[in-house]
């Protein structure tokens, strides 16, 4: 049976996530971390997606990311993903997938839920219990919005950009958004769009998006 096409409209961010197969570790230290970033780098310019958030735990990861053609968020996993596999099945003398069958993806409607979705994801490693604070983890893009840490394969989103004048003044802002727990009723509707690949927006932005693409819910 073929796979469903997925609608991947230029300009329009898209929030990402890929497991491991049955829940087995995909990093297994900072070494495999640190070339999996290196690939985004790689193949988020090679692809033309723009990075704006990341989460890489020990067996799954989360991006937030707009592509600049249609199919580039396909393409750039597509890459990412198997180029990691051979990698990591070299480094740790293994054989067979690493992945979860095909990552899921959810359109987001950036004006109401873009910076609420990058507050998500930024907050797994803390969510897991695996650190108390999310500066305390290194391999999140929580590094560069709120500590003013760079990486070439960032491309901050122009709603972080507005948060303020200078960078100082959008760290400032941002760590505000972490300064109360998210409403549960976001996280269930992230949560919710994330496993059934649904659009993440308003009724305005998902009847617009209906009037490019008639297959979108």
């Amino acid at each position: 049976m073929p796979r469903t096409i997925r609608f991947c409209p230029p300009g329009v961010p898209q929030h990402i996530i890929q497991r491991g197969n049955n829940r087995q570790p995909t990093f297994k230290g900072r070494v495999d971390f640190a070339f999996y970033c290196r690939l985004m780098e790689q193949y988020s310019e090679e692809h033309g997606v723009a990075l704006h958030g990341w989460v890489l735990m020990t067996n799954h990861v989360h991006l937030l990311a707009t592509p600049s053609k249609e199919n580039g968020i396909s393409a750039f996993m597509q890459s990412l993903g198997r180029r990691y596999v051979r990698y990591f099945n070299r480094r740790h003398d293994r054989t067979g997938g690493l992945w979860e069958g095909r990552f899921r993806s959810c359109l987001i409607d950036s004006e109401n839920y873009l910076l609420g979705c990058q507050r998500y994801i930024e907050m797994n490693p803390v969510s897991a219990r695996m650190v108390a604070n999310p500066e305390d983890y290194w391999w999140s893009s929580y590094q560069c919005h709120a500590l003013g840490k760079t990486s070439e394969m960032h491309t901050p989103h122009p709603l972080y950009l507005a948060l303020g004048k200078d960078s100082h003044e959008r760290r400032h802002r941002y760590l505000k958004l972490f300064a109360r727990p998210m409403p549960d009723y976001l996280k269930d509707e992230i949560r919710k769009a994330a496993r059934s690949g649904k659009t993440l927006g308003s009724a305005k932005f998902k009847s617009e998006l209906q009037a490019r693409c008639s297959i979108v819910d």
